[in-house]
């Protein structure tokens, strides 16, 4: 039942590679496009971390207060939410309406055949390399030193990058939060499996995991910037 999304991203992807000349170019145009409807969304988030900052006082007063009586807790925090108008959650929303379409990016570039067509999009490649490769297949076919994993290693470092401009944003962000010991070494980490997930995907959805994360260090920089979450 999945097909007809398949087939239209796969399409829409091939379409763009036209005039664009390459369909490495329309996978980073269409994680564009993705984001920018996904935009009202980040700004929802934006909202919902400086509310949650803000709240963050009156919550942990209100775990104080009790903490041993979990029913009464919830009730507080809920009413404490409804009245400000926000959520905890709100901050997943991004990260979640994000899921589907890396795996419908995913499942075009592995797939040989969609609704029982060939997949015109595995027919292109980034300097030589197929988009639907994967990084074992790439050392296992051409060796680690080859111009196919050397593509793969360059896909890698602008992620490390990303992944570090990202990490040293989490290490400010819990410098100014009371957060326990073990998050704060956890959570500034968790950037870098960006590679780690990179290495199993196709280089197709790689190309795409590089642009969404570049695009959301880009954006939190504008969306948290300290002018921002002073008002």
């Amino acid at each position: 039942m999945f097909d007809p999304v398949l087939v239209f991203t796969a399409d829409l992807i091939t379409a763009l590679a036209g005039p664009l000349g390459s369909a490495a170019p329309a996978i980073v145009l269409f994680t564009v496009a993705v984001r920018l409807l996904l935009l009202p969304l980040s700004v929802m988030q934006a909202r919902g971390e400086r509310a949650r900052r803000r709240l963050a006082p009156r919550v942990r007063r209100l775990r104080d207060r009790y903490g041993r009586d979990p029913e009464r807790l919830h009730r507080e925090l809920a009413a404490l939410y409804a009245r400000e108008r926000t959520s905890p959650l709100a901050g997943c929303l991004p990260g979640l309406a994000q899921a589907p379409f890396l795996m419908v990016v995913y499942q075009v570039s592995v797939s040989s055949a969609i609704a029982g067509k060939a997949n015109a999009l595995l027919t292109h490649g980034l300097f030589g390399v197929p988009l639907g490769q994967q990084f074992a297949g790439a050392v296992a076919g051409f060796g680690l030193l080859s111009g196919p994993t050397l593509v793969f290693a360059g896909l890698f470092l602008l992620l490390l990058a990303v992944a570090a401009v990202t990490s040293r944003r989490i290490r400010r962000t819990l410098g100014e939060e009371v957060q326990p010991e073990a998050l704060r070494r956890l959570m500034p980490l968790l950037p870098f499996g960006t590679v780690l997930v990179a290495a199993v995907l196709p280089l197709a959805a790689g190309i795409y995991l590089l642009v969404t994360t570049a695009w959301t260090a880009a954006e939190k920089a504008v969306l948290y910037r300290p002018s921002l979450s002073a008002a």
